[in-house]
């Protein structure tokens, strides 16, 4: 699994105990004060990629664009590709205008309220604390300028796209290019805001548990 954002992976614990033990769950964690790109960042993904057994790669948010990397190549037993509430392309282009300013926008003092519920502040926030602002800038500018559709056209492996449908972070627009780049993408909505994997864990659970059961069969 790999995370959103925040990179710690702390906030993939509901969804991970929706899972029931069923799998065997791999997170990876991104370094706190790591300032680098998507390219850095996914040598540190394919590095906990198993060599020794078949595995279904999950990408959130964020993460998207390194895990569509990924299965690109279907590094050893790869089976299949779940994307969360991401995007092969830039789900915002119109933002690239201000990708300058990033450096005098304080991200950590925005209010958590602008992003999550209420359930979700919290969590949101101590994730948030175990990361650097510089990192965050830096992954903020990474998703502007990021475009990995003509990798996602290279998949394989089936694809299992979960969209949020009040999700204002990413729009539907990003469901609907991962559609008309690999057609036979299942695409699943829930009705949840950004956050799906820890608004709706239960829900989200089932779907995947299903997918990766499905792709075990292929």
């Amino acid at each position: 699994m790999l995370p959103g954002m925040d990179g710690t992976g702390e906030l993939f614990a509901p969804f991970i105990a929706a899972l029931g033990g069923e799998f065997d769950v791999r997170v990876v964690r991104y370094p706190g004060d790591h300032c680098g790109g998507y390219e850095q960042l996914e040598a540190l993904a394919r590095a906990a990629i198993p060599s020794d057994r078949p595995y279904v790669l999950l990408g959130e948010s964020f993460s998207g664009p390194i895990a569509i990397s990924i299965a690109a190549s279907a590094p050893g037993r790869l089976q299949g590709l779940v994307l969360c509430c991401t995007f092969a392309r830039s789900p915002r282009p119109g933002l690239a205008v201000l990708k300058g300013l990033f450096g005098l926008i304080p991200l950590k003092a925005l209010p958590a309220s602008w992003l999550v519920d209420t359930r979700m502040r919290a969590p949101f926030k101590a994730a948030l604390r175990l990361v650097s602002s510089a990192a965050l800038k830096a992954r903020m500018r990474a998703v502007l300028a990021v475009d990995v559709s003509d990798r996602l056209e290279k998949c394989a492996v089936p694809i299992l796209y979960l969209r949020a449908t009040r999700d204002w972070l990413v729009p539907r627009a990003a469901a609907t290019l991962v559609a008309q780049l690999k057609p036979a993408t299942a695409v699943t909505e829930f009705d949840a805001p950004h956050f799906l994997l820890q608004t709706v864990p239960e829900q989200a659970a089932r779907e995947v548990a299903a997918f990766v059961r499905l792709s075990g069969q292929r």
